[in-house]
């Protein structure tokens, strides 16, 4: 008795799956119908028919064939006898389709990076440079991705690449070598606007490295040794220029005070003896010294007092 409960169950179940199934396959056809604008045939409808009863018939080994598991980051598109399915890509999770007349394509919807190869780039002051690049992206519409471009990766590379030579063609060379970022976010820019038919989002561009010719590079080393050079030679005149300066305030002051001069003789002596034992004999002595230094300072007066 339990037994025929749970098999009269386990009917009433399956049938439930494929009356669900039938209708949500019904409404498919439909809305693709009338989204087209247009009829799929009579060829179509049988073929259609036929498919039905073949899962119906063949249930449940038909399940096997008709669900299908996309991961969370992919989405399914679905083609129905030619026809893309209303309702945009499937997914994530459980999707029915119909064995012989559907068919569907994974797309992956992660951030997904590249590397664009070096580009022999001319900038618009005749340098030329080798110039590349990442770029972040990832699909926004997977449907889109798939009806309006054959293959949307490798259209976004090449895309990628001849965008760099056409941003950084319009650019001299120290703008480049400064303006980084500047260029980056023209690049992503541009490249978002152009893949957007595509169902493509570009979300990020770097400029990795910049290669300049050796000889360019020579001769920028070159001029920053002389620049370097330059400057040292600035700074070690301007030194000169303001030692001369308290040189010359030191003697003024000195002229001024007869003492300072007696005193700074005074220290010069310790100092010469201070490095060896040595004997200092004075050939003057200091007081005459003083008398002249008093005389020649009383001299000097009287002269500029005359003219």
């Amino acid at each position: 008795m339990v037994g025929q409960c749970y098999s009269q169950e386990t009917a009433n179940f399956e049938k439930k799956i494929i009356i669900k199934h039938v209708k949500s396959l019904f409404n498919d056809v439909g809305s693709a119908d009338r989204s087209e604008g247009g009829s799929v045939g009579c060829c179509g409808y049988i073929l259609w028919c036929l498919s039905i009863l073949l899962i119906i018939c063949t249930f449940p080994f038909s399940m096997c064939l008709s669900i299908k598991v996309v991961q969370e980051y992919e989405r399914a598109v679905i083609f129905r006898l030619g026809r893309l399915v209303s309702g945009g890509a499937k997914g994530p999770g459980l999707f029915f389709i119909i064995p012989c007349i559907d068919s569907y394509t994974k797309v992956d919807m992660r951030t997904v990076s590249f590397d664009v190869p070096p580009q022999e780039i001319l900038t618009k002051d005749s340098v030329t440079v080798a110039v590349d690049a990442v770029v972040y992206y990832r699909i926004q519409n997977a449907a889109m991705s798939i009806t309006n471009v054959e293959d949307s990766n490798r259209s976004t590379r090449l895309l990628a690449a001849t965008t760099l030579r056409n941003v950084l063609g319009t650019k001299n060379l120290s703008e480049i070598l400064s303006d980084r970022e500047t260029i980056s976010h023209v690049m992503q820019t541009s490249l978002d606007e152009a893949t957007d038919p595509w169902g493509v989002r570009v979300e990020r561009v770097e400029v990795k490295d910049v290669r300049l010719p050796v000889q360019l590079q020579r001769a920028m080393a070159a001029e920053a040794e002389a620049a370097r050079e330059a400057r040292a030679k600035v700074i070690a005149a301007e030194g000169e220029q303001k030692a001369s300066r308290a040189l010359k305030e030191a003697a003024d002051v000195m002229a001024e005070s007869p003492a300072a001069i007696q005193l700074r003789y005074l220290q010069t002596l310790n100092t010469i003896s201070a490095e060896k034992n040595s004997t200092i004999i004075f050939p003057l002595p200091i007081d005459l010294m003083q008398s002249f230094m008093r005389y020649t300072g009383g001299a000097k007066e009287t002269t500029q007092a005359h003219f």
